[in-house]
């Protein structure tokens, strides 16, 4: 196992392509492929080879100049930075449209991530059923009691923007320590507790900016 050490803060952008590298390095492994070098990498994964090499550098010695990474080794080594080595039980506020295909988005298929159970208003008539897989949808008034007699400290919010700040600061009264926030608001929460956004309609506005940027370089 490579030895986790960071030589600095990690740049917000490393941390972003943290999860690319751990997938790439699970499908070489399983793959059998049993080195590989950062020109391979960056063929991959489309980032070029410098940044991959400062990326890596940052951790200390991940590689060997002139033989490269060996891919056993640096996938047990990005499985633990990111806390793959060890399940992860989260909680998902909302079953809404969004939140049932979450619960049945399979991510413990992927990695040992895993909701275990799941909340909304008494109005859902979901409350007080169960998914075919076993996940318990619960009563939001149920939560803190629920958090508390569990391992759970990670958390998906899927509501209305109008009741986001509302159900993170609830989370964060529960014990909460991240959320993964698909609400098209900014959340406020203390500085131990780490929050990060998913934007849907501003991530395709962006896409659609690029697209018709490629299409009128290409008229041009």
């Amino acid at each position: 196992m490579v030895e986790i050490k960071l030589h600095k803060k990690l740049p917000k952008a490393t941390a972003r392509r943290l999860p690319q590298y751990y997938r790439l390095f699970k499908l070489l492994v399983d793959e059998k492929v049993t080195r590989t070098n950062s020109t391979i990498i960056s063929e991959k994964i489309g980032v070029d080879a410098a940044t991959i090499r400062r990326d890596f550098s940052l951790f200390g010695e991940l590689g060997r100049r002139g033989y490269g990474y060996e891919t056993l080794a640096l996938r047990d080594f990005f499985a633990e930075l990111l806390g793959q080595d060890q399940e992860t039980h989260i909680a998902l506020i909302g079953v809404g449209n969004l939140g049932r295909a979450l619960i049945n988005y399979s991510f413990q298929d992927r990695n040992k991530m895993r909701i275990t159970q799941a909340y909304d208003i008494a109005g859902n008539p979901l409350v007080g059923t169960q998914t075919d897989t076993g996940i318990h949808i619960y009563n939001i008034s149920d939560l803190e009691k629920n958090i508390a007699n569990s391992d759970v400290k990670t958390a998906i919010v899927s509501v209305r923007k109008e009741d986001a700040q509302d159900v993170a600061d609830l989370l964060v009264a529960s014990g909460i320590k991240g959320i993964l926030n698909f609400a098209p608001v900014r959340l406020y929460v203390p500085d131990d507790v780490v929050v990060q956004s998913i934007d849907l309609t501003k991530e395709l506005q962006t896409l659609l900016f690029f697209m018709n940027g490629k299409e009128a370089h290409e008229k041009d």
